[in-house]
This record gives structure tokens, C-alpha cells and sequence, in this order.
């Protein structure tokens, strides 16, 4: 492989997080402290991801990565998706928003393939799914490191069959969407660091740990475990470069929130977040169905933030949010290495 994630003079990625969080700006500081920053493609169009990518190579001259969504199948069933649109029905009203188009797509997974092909950031990445091995291989003819999201050993080995460079094992205290393969499975509960020694011994290939890590006695441990990097989203939330939003900004320092959950109700795939009102009302009725959940309730969330109300969006954290630190990209990496 052309980039070797053992290369970094520091070993910390800053973690793609799609929706907000991850800005050029994020991305290129990671680099610039040593690290490595990623970009995250998913719901983007092909053309703005070319935009992010070209702007932040602007900003930095070390290695980049960028996350691709890999949606190739839905747990969606059509009845259950009508009968929670019926459910949302008073979260329309509340935030005066209409709910959105309940429909698949790929997250346009054939046109980010030719961006990343054609700019080649240093590393791709892939969360929910896996490449074909042609388009691995497709990849690596351009000189680009892919890594795949695991979230078990089974998992890995699949990764690794398709011929991605190195894995990304993500443990259940990620903050955010999980990794899992199967939309309809229910997330792995095997700690981050058990994950990560299984699968540094069974393969042969790089693995980086990722899952709820934020100081650093966090990472020296996945470090003894086997990690030869830790990918560390939560943590950059509360940097200066990133795009959280106001609203998302204050929740995690809000002392009403004091847990997260995963849920699927904010987009029928299972994720880790602040608990607040909306999950308490609607986890339990919440059908599986990405990306269909997602479209669906996309608008209300967003009129939520709007309103500055953190009780009608998702609030995506990791377990240990509350020592997620304020400050530049560099201070916060300083303080993790």
C-alpha cells in the first residue's frame, strides 16, 4: 500500500463524523498536528465532496483520508416506516417542519468512487458495508490506502477477503453510527480493547482502534492491545475547527444530559447519542430502515437545531463526551500523545 497508517508521527486519526462535525478545516488540522485528518463523504453529493477534498488540500500538505457510506441494502420494511411516519407526526407540528421522503439511495456511491479515484486522497475508508474486491483493487491501482469499519473478528475477516489495507475496529462506546455489516443486526457489545487484540492476532493487516476513546490513558491502552493508531471522534467535537453546530456544541457541556444511548430512531441504523425527549418517545417504536429513516425524520432534526432545541435532533457522543475538550485540533492532539 502506498500510505501506511504506522507511518503517522503521531498515532491519532481524527475521525470522519458525516452531518456537520467534519469541516476541511478539521481534517487538515489533524494532519498538520501528525495525525491524520479525514474527510466524510456521506451525505454529500459527488460534487461537494470533489469541493472538501480540494479545499482542504489547500490547508494542508500531510496525508488525508476520506469515509465513504457503502449503503448496499436496507432493513426497511414499507409498513413499519408509514406507521412511524404516523408516529413523528407531532414532532411535525412541534418544530413546524413536514417529514421527509422515506426512500433508499446509495449516498451516490458509484460518483464518490470516481472523486476519491481521481483527487486520491491518501486514504479511503468504508462504514456499513464493504467494497467489491474490483473496486479494492481499483482503489489501490490509484495508490490509496483503504481500511474498512469492523465492529467484530467475522467482520474483519470479510474486510480483509475483499482486500482493504488495514481495518478500523470500532468498539461499542463509539459515538455516532456503528460499523455493523448487517443493517439488521444488533450492534457487538465486545469491549474496544478485546476487539482489537482478537483481530490484531488473527490478521494481517494494520488495525486501528476507535470507539469512545478521549484521554490518553485510553489510547495507551488499545496501543498494549495491538492498535497501531486510535480514530478518536467524540473527542474533536468541541474543537475549534469543527463544524458541530451550535446546538450540538452546548449539549454536550449541558448538565441535563448526563448519558447516551444507541438508538435507531433518528435514522433506522443503530447509533450512539445523547439521550434527550425525542429518543425517550420514539426509541421503542423506531423501525430499522437506513437510509429511509434517516430522509424521513432529516427535516424535523434540522428545523430542531433551527430552533436551537437539542430534544428534537441527534446529538451523536460517544460515552466519554463529557471530557471532550474545547481548544484547537493541535492542543487537543497535544494533550492525547
Amino acid at each position: 500500500m502506498s500510505f501506511d497508517v504506522r507511518s503517522l508521527d503521531k498515532p491519532v486519526i481524527v475521525a470522519p463524523m458525516a452531518g456537520g462535525p467534519t469541516t476541511p478545516e478539521l481534517a487538515a488540522a489533524g494532519s498538520n498536528a501528525g495525525g491524520l485528518g479525514f474527510l466524510a463523504a456521506g451525505y454529500l453529493t459527488a460534487e461537494v465532496l470533489a469541493e472538501r477534498i480540494a479545499a482542504a488540500r489547500q490547508l494542508t500538505t500531510g496525508p488525508l483520508g476520506v469515509n465513504l457510506f457503502v449503503v448496499q441494502s436496507s432493513a426497511a420494511r414499507p409498513t413499519a416506516i408509514q406507521e412511524y411516519a404516523k408516529e413523528l407526526g407531532g414532532e411535525s407540528k412541534r418544530y413546524g417542519a413536514r417529514l421527509g421522503e422515506a426512500r433508499f439511495d446509495d449516498d451516490h456511491w458509484s460518483a464518490k468512487l470516481d472523486v476519491v479515484t481521481d483527487l486520491k486522497p491518501e486514504v479511503v475508508s468504508f462504514t456499513f458495508g464493504l467494497p467489491s474486491p474490483q473496486e479494492c483493487a481499483r482503489l489501490r491501482d490509484a495508490g490509496i490506502t483503504t481500511v474498512a469499519t469492523v465492529t467484530t473478528l467475522a467482520e474483519a475477516e470479510r474486510a480483509v477477503a475483499c482486500g482493504v489495507d488495514a481495518v478500523a475496529a470500532q468498539g461499542p462506546a463509539a459515538g455516532g453510527h456503528r460499523g455493523t455489516l448487517d443493517p439488521a443486526a444488533s450492534p457487538a457489545t465486545q469491549p474496544l480493547d478485546q476487539l482489537v487484540r482478537s483481530t490484531s492476532i488473527a490478521l494481517d493487516v494494520p488495525v486501528v482502534a476507535a470507539g469512545g476513546l478521549m484521554t490518553a490513558a485510553d489510547l495507551a491502552d488499545v496501543f498494549v492491545s495491538g492498535a497501531v493508531a486510535a480514530q478518536l471522534g467524540t473527542a474533536f467535537l468541541l474543537a475549534d475547527e469543527s463544524g458541530s453546530s451550535p446546538v450540538h456544541r452546548a449539549a454536550l457541556r449541558d448538565p441535563q444530559f448526563t448519558e447516551t444511548v444507541v438508538t435507531r430512531c433518528f435514522s433506522g441504523r443503530y447509533a450512539r447519542g445523547l439521550r434527550n425527549r425525542f429518543v425517550d418517545e420514539h426509541d421503542a417504536q423506531a423501525p430499522l430502515g437506513y437510509p429511509e429513516i434517516h430522509h424521513l425524520t432529516s427535516p424535523v432534526r434540522a428545523a430542531s437545531v433551527r430552533a436551537g432545541d437539542p430534544h428534537g435532533a441527534n446529538i451523536w457522543a460517544g460515552t466519554g463526551f463529557q471530557k471532550a475538550a474545547t481548544g484547537s485540533v493541535a492542543d487537543i492532539m497535544a494533550s492525547l500523545v
